[in-house]
This record gives structure tokens, C-alpha cells and sequence, in this order.
């Protein structure tokens, strides 16, 4: 036999392996691959004293590694097969690269125990035939099978394999294409779906070549969250995957097409060491934004984490059925359940010394077992910790942060807007009975497929009335060109930005409005509502993602510039899996984008914010959690708008007794901005004038040849924004001369969108109109939602009772085992605290939700204003903020001292922060300010000029609590403004968190931005630094 040509040794200098062979000799005689010479085996190290230490010891059980080079000298198999060589009669034989490939298999080096698989090399792969005959000639102990390796590498048969274990895997359906005929498969392709052998896959879904060695693996996107494709790659550099615009799969080739799994943004890749042992690492998903995070070495960063029974079960059966000994697969959690999606064969962790100790732990007791049994070795499997200690705190007022749930408006959008028409033609009625709009009496269209119908319908009714003016035709002509002008927007249907209503009535219109016929014809009609606008506009996703980045701060070690601290914070939290985060969202497009860009600066996430919405952002099946339907308003509502626009019509000044009717609850704000509308009709009477100059400004604009290519802020037009207004001329006040005080929200809106954002056009009097308009928005937005606190409370509950019930079990919840990544603390490194473990829930809605949600803590009962000063200087700020403007936040934060007996009141704290969003240029002199105060302490008054904040820990190290003791001022940047909002606190348990008796409240005062026409939007949040724009 040939020398060894090269050896191993560990840091003592004694010999780990061998490259080459070795002489039978050193084997001792073999009977088919086995020790046969139980004596000499038996033999003491005494005799192998003598020895040249040179020589591997004799009657050795030889383990063979047979692959190719890169994975032969791979780190982590040089870690464990020199771990391996400890054992007292084990040696290791690496076979060299070109004897695999060029020699016969009888050629090759002898060994007991063989350590083969298949893989690519540099140029060349594996011979996996050769390896396969070598195993039938010397019968070597098979570590890996070898025949099941050629199942691995198709993933079709993967997936029959994992079917027949009865292991859970994603929904999926095989499409075979014969290379010679692709266009002849059953794969039928929609907008927004594909069917593959009947079987139908609605985007988001994936796409995978069925060779496991192709990793061009596709994501395909709806069009409700702009379209496209993810496409991932074998990764290059610090890149996994890109996005692509292209929405169509591939048309040659053979897939497999599962249904996608909404895993939070995070993969789970388990190693198996035999089918008793499993560790698994946790990664970012290469979907999210392709960016691979990487260590100091370039390796690619992963965190160990906990397994539950049930995966540890589906290791056992993945190692068993492939009879992969050392086997590596991807596990998705989603949805509560744990999926596999892909086998890898032989796979080892890349940089764990515990777990190197395991694995070579674990492979020298199974081949000493099978190859040696006369030693009767003992079967020592190592175990894994079940529960994550808990940590203790670092004195007597540290509290561990256990959960964070926060409430966000949406960001700054584009004015909505709607049109209302009453229809009759036979094919808008197909249309409502194509999609079962019968079946409720009610039918919402969104879908790119049915707005085209809509468009089509309304397009050919114009060319029958352009032909034939007398044809029966009764839909107006005017509403039908608007209808076809906002469905003809942009050019194309994507993201959620239009939407079409159709209600059936019965007996037609009932009653005649400005908008509507007034000799309403007999018979069943259907009611069409087109709404637009309302899009999240490029200044809403800043905001939005700049809010994320602040919002680190939130987080214990998160002071300072935005947290910019590299490896400390929430990132530090959240990359190491300690960080249960759960993203939820309206179905409202503005609402699902403000989430995802919100989400990106949360994570310092890349690219673009779809892959980030399907993946991190969940809008499904919310049961009405954070949606409203604003045209179904509750009776309490109704009679609630009726009273407050009987109000609203007055023609005379308020009186008293208007005050108490209008405003009851004596809000500040409230009764400040009826002091300055003084007559509700005349200030009407001025903003109609106002309105109308403005429209004759524009059309003025429209005739000067200079203005033809104006373009405004986001794509709109002069033409556009003239109708916008035009609209808003025509329904604000109708032929009686009354006014539509439900048009007030949407006069402020506009102006407020084009003071912001088309300043640039210089229109005159803008401002004045804003002023006006406001002052009666500050009316009638807040008082929409209830004018006394009964009203106020069965309305929020109306809107609320399911967001309060979630929250409720968030908090609920927190000590609860749950399907989450949690990082294992036996083989977590560099991090100091590994069993500390913070949820995160973070709701985004629309205005409604954050109005109701502020009522039930204003007038819910939670403490009395007269007998707790903290609790009234609370709500005396709130009831000073004039407008719950966008990214407005309520924030709940649960601290626990494990300290503390379990029963004790002291055992957990809990902290409520409140911001009123973002800030205009006509806010910056009457921001309201905090009161800074701190709860049940003589030092109370001493403290007032430290307008509290949250502890510093830039001086500690990474993992430290938030301390409770005393407030110590943020270290201001010079990013940071001095203008001040505020913020509420309350201290103790909230009454629904189990081991709760009371809450204790404070205020505390916290920076601002402002938000002027000219300047990038930034936005405010209690108790942390803001940036300049």
C-alpha cells in the first residue's frame, strides 16, 4: 500500500489523520471491512509507548473520508475528524482527490468505516457511481448511505420520500416538462395564480428546479403587493437573491411549485448527527432582501436555536428515512407548524466548537459500537438544555424588558378620494353576478383582472354613447368618463390603490343627492363606489422607515444615533433570535407598505419592500382585527353625525350651551378650535369661497401653455388636482345652499397634501384655507368617534374589541412556550446573555383604530383623574393634542424583576408611550409639552428640569435591562431638535396582565422634528432622539 502522504495533529502533537493510505498492517486483518483480531485490539498504551510516534498505533479501526478536497479539508470536517482521532483505536484516512477521480476503486485506500458523499468540486463532481461500487467491493460501515444520495438530488423524489414519512411539507404540485416539447405541460398561468396539474397555487408561491443542485429557486409576488419576483441564487459575495419585475414563471424546464410559507423572514437549517441528535441554526431568509449578513471570517452569520419535541421528532425521522447519519435539512415555521422543504445530504455546522465536540462524540461512539462492540462501549448521546434560564437581574431595580406592543397609523398618503354612481346596465349586473355579489347583496373589486372588467364596460358604454346619442344608455355620461379616467391612472393595475364597491338596490336609488339623478328611474339598480387615492406616498415610506430606525431605541441598549451602535440593541436582539417579532396590517395598501418600510428600517433591511411586505407583514385573516368598514357605521355613529351636524349648521356664534353639547368632555383642543371658528356656517361660508378661488386658479393654470407638463408631487396632474377640487367645489355645499359637514376631513386632507407637497405651484390664499379647514377637521374628525364618553366608549369597542382582546394575549403570553426562534443558549457565543428572550407586536391600522384605542384608555375606568394627579396630567396632554396625524404610536412596554416574589405587584412594570405622529410647519408653536414626571417620590419637583427619558447604556455592556431607579438624560446628538412632545408612562401591570392590581402614570417630555414643505418628513417618538431630515 502507499505511504501517507500527509497528517494532522492536534495542539499537543500527537496524530490526527492521515491523507492517503495506510498499510494492512495497521488495519489488522479484515473480514469484509471489519476488526477481526480481538487481542491485539485489547492490547494497553504501555506497548504503544514504545512506538515511533510518527506511525499511527496498529489494530487501528480506520474511518475513510471519501469526497472531494474542499469538503475533505473544510474546516468544520477538520474540526470533528480531529475530535474523532482522541478515540484511543480510531484512525482517519482522507482519500486524495485525484485517487477518486482517476483511479479504480480497488485502487483506493482501505478503511473500516467509511465517510462518502456527494458534492461539487471546482471542476469536476463527485464520482457517486464509483464510491457506490467501492462500498459493494470492501463493505465498509456506511456513516452515509450512498444509493439514497442519487434520491437527494432529486427533489421530486425528496419530497414523495418525505411524503411517505409522513412528514409535513409545504403544498406542492410537480410540473414535468420533456425537454424536446416544453410548450406541452399542464401549467395554465393567471395574473396572480398558476394551476399545475389542476392543482391552483395563488401568488405568493415559489418556484424550484426539481435538480436539488439548481438553486435558482423563484418567489412570485401578488399584484396587490406589487408584483414581481424574488430570485434566489447560490450565493455570491454578500448577495442571495434579487428582485425582479418579472411576474411570469419560466417556461422551460421541470418545477416543483409550492405554496409559500410566511416564516417571519427566517429560516431554520437542522443538522442531524444520527436520528437521537439535532442542533439547528436560524438565518435570515435569502428571500427577504438577498443581502447575506457575514461574521469577521466571511462566514455567513447564524444563530443556534431551541427545537420543540415535535422537530426533533421530524430530525429523527429525516435522518432515519434517507439514512443520512450526518444529514442537514430546511425547516419553515409558520403558521404555528414547522415544514420541510429541503433535504441537503451530508451537511455540517460551520462554526460551533460545542457542537464539533458533539458530532465527533457522537460518530466515535456509533463506530466504535458497530466495529468494536467486544469494548461494550457505554451510549452517551449529549443533551440539549430544554428551557431558556432565566437570567437574573443585575441589581434590584433592573427589569428585563419582556414585551413590546406597539399601535402606528399609517404614513403620509396621497388625498382620498370617491365617486359614487348609480348603475343599470345588464353588464355591470353580470359583472356582480360573476363574482357572487348576489350572495351578500355586496361585492368588492380590487383584483387587477375585475377593475379591467369595470374599465372594459365603462370604455364601451362611452363608444355606444359617442355613437348613438339616444341609445338607452342611463349611466351619466360625465360619471362614466371619470370612472374610466381613474381606472386609466398609472397605466397599469398594481398594489392596492383603486378599488370598486357594488351594493345592490332592490327598489334603485332612494333618495336623490347633488350627486345623484333627481327622477330616480323604477326598478333594481346597483350603487357603484369607486374609490382612489390613499396610496402611500414616497414621503410616507421615509417617515415609515426612518420611525423603524428610531424605534430601535425602544429597546434596552438602543440610546444613541438611531442605536447605530454596530452589535447592540434591537439588531443585536433580533439577529441572535431572541427576538419574538410578529408584523401585522390592515388590508389597506398605505397600510401594508408603511408596515414593510417600517419593518426595513426595524431591521436594517435592503432593497425593495415587497419581498419584505409577503414575508414579514401578515394581513390575512384578521378577522376585522384592524380593518373598519367605514360605509357599515354603527347606530351609535349615526346618531352621533346626525347630532354633530346639527350643530355644524348653525348659522350663529357657539354658545355655551353649543360647548356643552359639542364638547362635554372639555378637551382644550376641542373647545380651542370652536373659539376660532366662532359661526360654523360663515367659516363654511369662507372655505366654499376659498375653495372656489382655488379652482379658478388652477383652470387658469391649465390655460397658460407654460403649465402644459406640470408635473405635481407623485405623477398627479394639473388636470387631476383640478378635479380633485373640483369634486370637493360640487359636494361640499349643495343646491339648498347646506353644507355637507362630511366633507370637512377630506377639504383638510387636500389641503393639507397640497400645502405639504405642491407648495412649489404658489397658489394664493392655501394657507388660509388650511387654517379654516383645520379648525373645523379638529371638530368633527375626533367628535366622528363619540361627543360624550359613553358614545366614545361603544364606539371604540365597536372598532376596537378585537385589537384590545390580541393585545390583552400578547401580554398575556409572554412566558408561554410558542412556536418561535429562540437562541440556544449551550451553543450561543458572544452573547452575553443568551436566555432573554423579548416578543414584539406591532399593529398597523388607519385613523379610526388609534382614535377608538385612545378612548378606551381615556374613558375606559382605568384610574380616577381627581384621586390620581400622575393619571390627570396624563390625559391633560392627550386632550391637548389637536390631531392624531400619520405614524402616530401607542406604545406598551412590559418589564418583569425575576427578583420579585411571583404574586408580588412589583414583580412586573409596565410603561405606556404615546406620540401624535409627524408635524407640520404650522404645528412647531403649539406642540403641547410633557410633564416629565416621576410617580410616588419626594424628588419628584427636584427633577422636573430632567424632562425624563430612558436610562443610558451606552457605558454598559450590550445586553443590559432598562433600569427603573432613576431618569437619566439621553446624550443628546446633534441630530437631535430641541422642540418637545410628550409621552405617557404608566407603572405597574396593566388590568389585564394576570398578576396586576393597579397601574401608576407619569408623563415625560421627548424631542420633535418639524415637517415643513420644503424638508424630508421625520417624525417624533416618546422618550427617544430624533433626526434632522
Amino acid at each position: 500500500m502507499s505511504e501517507a502522504r500527509g497528517e494532522g495533529r492536534d495542539q499537543s502533537g500527537n496524530l490526527s489523520f492521515v491523507v492517503g493510505c495506510v498499510d494492512e498492517d495497521h488495519r489488522g486483518s479484515e473480514e469484509g471491512g471489519r476488526i477481526k483480531n480481538e487481542g491485539e485490539m485489547g492490547k494497553g498504551e504501555e506497548e504503544d509507548d514504545d512506538k515511533d510516534d510518527d506511525s499511527p498505533p496498529e489494530r487501528q479501526i480506520v474511518v475513510g473520508i471519501c469526497s472531494m478536497m474542499k469538503k475533505s479539508k473544510s474546516k468544520p470536517m477538520t474540526e470533528i475528524m480531529e475530535r474523532l482521532c482522541k478515540f484511543e483505536y480510531i484512525t482517519v484516512v482522507i482519500f486524495p482527490e485525484e485517487v477518486i477521480l482517476s483511479q479504480p476503486v480497488d485502487k483506493w485506500p482501505l478503511c473500516d468505516c467509511l465517510v462518502s458523499f456527494h458534492s461539487k468540486g471546482t471542476n469536476q463532481r463527485f464520482p457517486l457511481d464509483k464510491a457506490v461500487e467501492y462500498a459493494k467491493l470492501r463493505n465498509p460501515l456506511l456513516i452515509n448511505d450512498l444509493n439514497m444520495q442519487y434520491y437527494i438530488q432529486d427533489r421530486r423524489e425528496v419530497y414523495r420520500i418525505l411524503q411517505e414519512e409522513g412528514i409535513d411539507l409545504p403544498r406542492y404540485a410537480v410540473l414535468t416538462r420533456d425537454p424536446d416539447r416544453p410548450e406541452v405541460c399542464n401549467l395554465v398561468e393567471g395574473e396572480d395564480h398558476v394551476e399545475v396539474n389542476g392543482e391552483v397555487f395563488p401568488k405568493p408561491f415559489v418556484e424550484k428546479p426539481v435538480s436539488a443542485e439548481d438553486h435558482n429557486v423563484y418567489v412570485y409576488y401578488p399584484t396587490s403587493a406589487g408584483g414581481g419576483s424574488q430570485r434566489l441564487f447560490r450565493k455570491i459575495g454578500s448577495r442571495s437573491s434579487v428582485y425582479s419585475p418579472e411576474s411570469c414563471v419560466r417556461k422551460t424546464g421541470s418545477y416543483i411549485y409550492e405554496e409559500f410559507m410566511p416564516t417571519d423572514g427566517t429560516d431554520v437549517k437542522v443538522y442531524t448527527v444520527g436520528p437521537d441528535y439535532a442542533h439547528a441554526e436560524a438565518r435570515k431568509s435569502p428571500a427577504l432582501d438577498g443581502k447575506v449578513e457575514r461574521d469577521s471570517e466571511g462566514k455567513e452569520i447564524r444563530y443556534p436555536v431551541m427545537l420543540s419535541a415535535m422537530e426533533k421528532l421530524v430530525a429523527r425521522k429525516v435522518c432515519l428515512a434517507f439514512k443520512q447519519t450526518v444529514c442537514g435539512f430546511d425547516l419553515l415555521r409558520a403558521n404555528g407548524h414547522s415544514f420541510v422543504c429541503d433535504v441537503n445530504g451530508f451537511s455540517f455546522v460551520k462554526n460551533s466548537m460545542k457542537y464539533y465536540d458533539d458530532c465527533a462524540k457522537v460518530l466515535g461512539n456509533m463506530v466504535m459500537r458497530e466495529l468494536a462492540p467486544q469494548f461494550h462501549i457505554p451510549w452517551s448521546i449529549p443533551l440539549e438544555a430544554e428551557d431558556i434560564p432565566i437570567v437574573p437581574t443585575t441589581s434590584g431595580t433592573m427589569m428585563e424588558l419582556r414585551c413590546v406592543i406597539a399601535i402606528i397609523r399609517h404614513g403620509d398618503r396621497t388625498p382620498k378620494q370617491k365617486m359614487k354612481m348609480e348603475v343599470r346596465h345588464p353588464l355591470f349586473f353580470a359583472l356582480f353576478e360573476k363574482y357572487g355579489g348576489y350572495k351578500s347583496g355586496k361585492l368588492k373589486l380590487k383584483k387587477p383582472k375585475q377593475l379591467q372588467e369595470v374599465l372594459d364596460i365603462a370604455r364601451l358604454l362611452l363608444a355606444e354613447l359617442g355613437q348613438h346619442t339616444d341609445c338607452e344608455i342611463e349611466e351619466k355620461k360625465g360619471k362614466l368618463e371619470q370612472l374610466k379616467t381613474v381606472l386609466e391612472m398609472y397605466g397599469h393595475f398594481s398594489g392596492i390603490n383603486r378599488k370598486v364597491q357594488l351594493t345592490y338596490l332592490p327598489n334603485g336609488q332612494p333618495k336623490a343627492s347633488s350627486e345623484e339623478e333627481e327622477c330616480p328611474t323604477e326598478g333594481p339598480s346597483l350603487l357603484l363606489v369607486l374609490k382612489w387615492g390613499g396610496e402611500l406616498t414616497p414621503a410616507g415610506r421615509v417617515q415609515a422607515e426612518e420611525l423603524g430606525r428610531a424605534f430601535r431605541c425602544m429597546y434596552p441598549g438602543g440610546q444613541g444615533d438611531y442605536a447605530g451602535f454596530p452589535g447592540c440593541g434591537l439588531l443585536r436582539l433580533h439577529s441572535t433570535y431572541r427576538h419574538d417579532l410578529k408584523i401585522y396590517a390592515s388590508d389597506e395598501g398605505r397600510v401594508q407598505m408603511t408596515a414593510a418600510a417600517f419593518a426595513k428600517g426595524l431591521l436594517a433591511l435592503e432593497g425593495e419592500l415587497t419581498p419584505i411586505l409577503v414575508q414579514m407583514v401578515k394581513s390575512a385573516n384578521m378577522n376585522g382585527m384592524l380593518d373598519s368598514d367605514s360605509e357599515s357605521l354603527t347606530d351609535c355613529q349615526q346618531r352621533v353625525k346626525v347630532r354633530l351636524h346639527e350643530i355644524m349648521q348653525k348659522d350663529q356664534d357657539f354658545t355655551e350651551a353649543d360647548y356643552q353639547k359639542l364638547a362635554p368632555t372639555g378637551s382644550p383642543s376641542l373647545v380651542t378650535s370652536m373659539k376660532t371658528i366662532g359661526n360654523p356656517v360663515r367659516t363654511c361660508d369662507q372655505v366654499y369661497a376659498l375653495i372656489q378661488r382655488l379652482t379658478s386658479q388652477i383652470r387658469r393654470r391649465l390655460e397658460d401653455p407654460k403649465s402644459a407638463d406640470l408635473q405635481l408631487y407623485h405623477s398627479e396632474t394639473l388636470e387631476l388636482m383640478l378635479q380633485r377640487w373640483s369634486k370637493l367645489e360640487r359636494d361640499f355645499r349643495n343646491k339648498s345652499g347646506r353644507y355637507d359637514i362630511s366633507k370637512i376631513p377630506d377639504i383638510y386632507d387636500c389641503v393639507k397634501y397640497d400645502t405639504q407637497h405642491n407648495a412649489t405651484l404658489d397658489l394664493e390664499d392655501t394657507l388660509e384655507l388650511f387654517r379654516l379647514s383645520r379648525a373645523l377637521a379638529d371638530i368633527v374628525i375626533p367628535q366622528e368617534y363619540g361627543i360624550n364618553k359613553a358614545e366614545k366608549m361603544d364606539i371604540a369597542q365597536a372598532y376596537c374589541l378585537p385589537l384590545m382582546k390580541k393585545i390583552q394575549l400578547d401580554l398575556q403570553r409572554t412566558h408561554e412556550d410558542e412556536a418561535v426562534n429562540k437562541l440556544h443558549p449551550l451553543y450561543s457565543r458572544g452573547v452575553m446573555s443568551p436566555g432573554r428572550h423579548v416578543r414584539t407586536r406591532l399593529y398597523f391600522t388607519s385613523e379610526s383604530h388609534v382614535h377608538s384605542l385612545l378612548s378606551i384608555f381615556r374613558y375606559g375606568g382605568l384610574l380616577d383623574e381627581v384621586k390620581d394627579q400622575q393619571w390627570k396630567q396624563a390625559m391633560d396632554y392627550l386632550s391637548a393634542v389637536s390631531e392624531l396625524n400619520y405614524m402616530t404610536q401607542i406604545v406598551i412596554m412590559l418589564y418583569e424583576d425575576n427578583n420579585k416574589d411571583p404574586g408580588s405587584e412589583e414583580r412586573f412594570h409596565v410603561e405606556l408611550h404615546f406620540s401624535p405622529g409627524v408635524k407640520g410647519c404650522e404645528d412647531e408653536e403649539n406642540v403641547p409639552l410633557g410633564f416629565g414626571f416621576r410617580p410616588a417620590s419626594a424628588e419628584n419637583q427636584e427633577k422636573q428640569t430632567n424632562q425624563g427619558s430612558l436610562e443610558d447604556l451606552s457605558q454598559d455592556e450590550t445586553d443590559r435591562a432598562l433600569s427603573l431607579s432613576e431618569p437619566i438624560s439621553i446624550k443628546r446628538s446633534p441630530m437631535i431638535r430641541n422642540r418637545k412632545t410628550g409621552s405617557m408612562e404608566a407603572l405597574k401591570a396593566a388590568p389585564w396582565c394576570p398578576l396586576s392590581t393597579r397601574w401608576r402614570h407619569y408623563t415625560t417630555r421627548c424631542p420633535s422634528s418639524r415637517w415643513t414643505s420644503s424638508s424630508m418628513p421625520c417624525v417624533s417618538i416618546a422618550a427617544m432622539p430624533t433626526p434632522r431630515p
